[in-house]
């Protein structure tokens, strides 16, 4: 980056230039003659011709081949070069020595060079870059080619040339110059000239009345005028699908007004939402073409008596709906097709019944077994690498170098979309420029106190109180959860004892919604208890205050989540005397888990937010609305999502509940936002928060749920009265029984076994893919950081030629006042 300069501080535009920065007619004056000097190479071939013409009168003689020889044409150039230097030292006797030409590029690229520069002299400068334009563009054969008279008669141009055009002359040549480009070069020139918008609107529209009056004067065929309308109409419905493609992006004006009142905070929350909704989209996708469609279409033979409809179902998740699609047990342990039309009907017919092969063969058949579990699976493994990928992406997006300095002049230069038209949308832009730039404003105008070490003392004393505060509240949620859902499992077990269970079925029913009511109410009080630590340690600034909140819920969340899968898979699974079917109970205490989570989010909403607003505004006669907290909802969606994930093997169409849960939270909590809640009170940028909830759905909630789902495959025994697995050791033979009769059937397939045995059996292989996984995200960290801190050098590096420069001109500076100052007391002597 760096370049060898060799100042001549002699040159005439030392004297002409340097002597008052800020005199503007001084500056016009050098840069005008930069101008001249720039455009010497454009003029060669004008004095090339004069000359030539000059020679050609005298000597009347025509010798092409020695007049078009490099050599003549250097003896031309240095013969010229002769005279102006003749000429300069005759006009001014100070100009003797002269500056080179790399002196002179790095001088006019300066951005001290464009200071006060009139607007002639940036008329005439891209007058010439779009001649150089169309020199460059057209081919124009040698004078050589010519004969005699053929050859253009110049005479008088050096009296043309030696004229200067007025700003209306080369205001006109730039607009036919304008004129003759193309539309992208003309679009280009356009935009690099530092003129006014409105002086580049006028250029614009004079450069097309010209080109209008030219078509309009010229007959254009009609295959011509076909082909342009075919162009227009063509680019006219590119640019209306892309509009239409652009209006199907998912709640973006919602997330437009929420980012303009409430600031990149509270956004993220929204975003976050978005982002899990797509991730249960995919979930019931998958499992709805490949489990729920295929045993819909083949139902199996359910019991004679059928459970009736209570409405209590909906609460429950049980009665009613045990026997559907929806869980575990329903799906049959056979392969699923047709068999042959002997007596006219059709019926479900499994490879274990007896049937004739011959008539199996003619039709497809459905291993309902092998695709619960590889769909399963397939699953987890797709959505590990879409969270592994997305993650990598967040950290290198969020973890760049951006400092808030650079980015408030990116704001507030280059921030508005001027094809923004609609009212609305103005609106909506304008608050959001606004908060971002206060939110940058904050940052820039953050100062870090110095505390003396007794305030250091007291506050670690403070947080080290607040921290025990919320660990002993955790402990004690936890501890409370484990016993009393070891108290519900034995009263379920003496229930389904009691000979009186069918009489009190409903009651029993209801029962079952203790344990997750009793967690959904620990998860919303508990949080109450973090706020007010947190308002005890009195953080200064408010990013480092969510990111505690967060640290905080997500204790609570991973130890109750903890205590529950213990409960599940370790009380619930090894009790096989009563319960017929674990897996479907298992799948209904998580739907129960779900919905209990979303009434409670929606009494959260309605006590905490609305109730407290009209409260403040009408009790205490106070117009602070609450503030959202980002931490706590957050943490509530994450907890909610690992749920889906626990529950998607036993419950297939859990991700379905999961979808409907988080589009009538966007609305609620968007609606609810917008009405109770106000901006927080200290503006601040969250520029790695979507990292952080990415990083946090990822490990602790996607992590976990995989662990628990490849444990309950791998280890614990299935029912065996109910679910596709049935008469299996574990979920994980099915897959082991399909390679066998593979290779039963077909000896040459004994490859596909023993890859099945060394990378599906063995569990090294999936610690080795998940250490895969490990490694390439620490990569990819470890390439960030890297690319961040060689930002960070060329930034400084920047910085320090600036500092450079600003060293070198006003080392010239003194120096030429050094030189000038000798002169001006000899001219006063002399004159007095």
């Amino acid at each position: 980056m760096a370049r060898n300069v060799n100042f001549d501080l002699n040159h005439p535009l030392m004297e002409a230039g340097l002597e008052s920065p800020v005199d503007e007619e001084v500056v016009h004056n050098s840069f005008n003659q930069l101008i001249a000097e720039q455009s010497q190479n454009e003029l060669t071939d004008a004095f090339e011709l004069q000359q030539l013409q000059r020679d050609l009168d005298e000597e009347g003689q025509d010798n092409v081949p020695y007049l078009s020889s490099p050599d003549y044409r250097e003896r031309l150039q240095g013969q010229r070069e002769d005279e102006w230097q003749d000429d300069e030292r005759q006009t001014d006797p100070i100009r003797g020595e002269h500056w080179s030409s790399a002196t002179l590029k790095i001088l006019s690229s300066m951005p001290s060079r464009t200071i006060g520069r009139s607007r002639g002299a940036i008329i005439s400068q891209y007058y010439n870059r779009t001649m150089q334009l169309r020199r460059r563009r057209q081919s124009r054969p040698s004078i050589r080619d010519f004969s005699r008279s053929a050859r253009p008669s110049i005479r008088g141009y050096g009296m043309e040339g030696d004229c200067t055009d007025t700003e209306v002359t080369k205001r006109e040549r730039l607009v036919n110059n304008l004129q003759n480009l193309s539309v992208s070069d003309r679009v280009r020139m356009l935009r690099a000239m530092p003129l006014s918008v409105a002086e580049k609107s006028e250029l614009r529209t004079l450069a097309l009345q010209k080109e209008r009056r030219i078509f309009s004067g010229s007959q254009i065929p009609c295959c011509s005028q076909l082909k342009y309308y075919i162009i227009i109409a063509v680019r006219q419905s590119w640019y209306s699908w892309l509009s239409f493609l652009h209006s199907l992006h998912l709640w973006q004006v919602a997330l437009k007004r929420v980012s303009g009142r409430f600031g990149t905070g509270v956004l993220s929350y929204f975003l976050f939402l978005k982002t899990l909704l797509f991730f249960n989209l995919f979930l019931f996708l998958v499992t709805g073409a490949f489990l729920v469609l295929p045993q819909a279409v083949h139902p199996p033979v359910l019991p004679a008596v059928k459970r009736s409809f209570s409405g209590l179902e909906l609460l429950t998740g049980a009665g009613y709906l045990s026997d559907t699609v929806m869980y575990y047990g329903y799906y049959c342990n056979y392969t699923l097709h047709r068999s042959c039309r002997d007596d006219g009907r059709e019926q479900n017919i499994s490879l274990s019944n007896g049937t004739r092969l011959d008539c199996m063969s003619k039709h497809l058949s459905y291993n309902m077994p092998l695709a619960y579990f590889f769909t399963i699976g397939v699953a987890f493994f797709i959505t590990c690498i879409i969270l592994v990928y997305s993650m990598s992406k967040s950290f290198g997006q969020s973890f760049r170098i951006d400092k808030s300095h650079s980015i408030l002049a990116v704001k507030v230069f280059c921030s508005w979309d001027f094809k923004v038209i609609k009212k609305t949308s103005v609106k909506l832009m304008s608050e959001n420029i606004c908060t971002q730039l206060k939110e940058l404003l904050a940052e820039v105008n953050h100062k870090h106190v110095k505390n003396t070490g007794c305030q250091k003392v007291w506050r670690l004393t403070v947080q080290g109180i607040a921290w025990a505060i919320c660990i002993a509240g955790t402990i004690c949620c936890v501890i409370g959860i484990y016993f009393f859902s070891h108290y519900m499992h034995k009263n379920l077990q003496q229930t389904s004892r009691s000979p009186l269970a069918s009489q009190n079925a409903l009651l029993n029913e209801a029962s079952l919604l203790a344990l997750p009511v009793v967690v959904s109410l620990i998860n919303l009080l508990l949080p109450g208890l973090f706020n007010l630590a947190a308002w005890m340690e009195d953080y200064e600034s408010p990013s480092v205050c969510t990111y505690v909140a967060i640290g905080r819920n997500l204790m609570l969340k991973v130890s109750v989540l903890c205590v529950l899968c213990y409960h599940w898979l370790g009380r619930v699974a090894a009790d096989l005397n009563h319960f017929m079917c674990w897996e479907s109970f298992v799948g209904q205490e998580l739907y129960r888990f779900l919905l209990m989570d979303f009434i409670f989010t929606l009494l959260d909403t309605l006590l905490g937010e609305f109730l407290w607003r009209l409260f403040s505004m009408r009790v205490l006669k106070r117009r602070r609305k609450p503030v959202f907290d980002i931490a706590r909802n957050v943490l509530e969606l994450i907890y909610g999502q690992t749920l889906a994930w626990l529950g998607v093997l036993f419950t297939p169409l859990l991700p379905v509940v999961q979808l409907i849960k988080l589009l009538l939270l966007f609305y609620i909590k968007k609606s609810s936002v917008m009405m109770n809640c106000q901006a927080p009170r200290k503006p601040y940028r969250v520029s790695q928060m979507t990292t952080i909830f990415i990083t946090l759905l990822c490990f602790p909630s996607f992590l976990g749920a995989s662990v628990c789902v490849t444990y309950t495959m791998w280890s614990i025994t299935p029912s065996s009265s109910c679910g596709p697995f049935r008469g299996l050791k574990t979920m994980f033979q099915a897959g082991k029984r399909w390679v066998e009769e593979l290779e039963k059937d077909n000896p040459n397939l004994s490859v596909l076994a023993r890859a099945h045995s060394y990378l599906v059996e063995n569990p090294f292989f999936l610690f080795v893919g998940a250490g895969i996984f490990l490694i390439v995200i620490y990569f990819h960290s470890q390439v960030v950081d890297g690319q961040r801190k060689i930002i960070s050098l060329l930034q400084e590096q920047i910085e320090n030629e600036g500092e450079d420069k600003k060293f070198l001109i006003t080392r010239l500076q003194s120096i030429h006042e050094q030189k000038r100052t000798p002169a001006r007391r000899l001219t006063s002597q002399d004159s007095s």
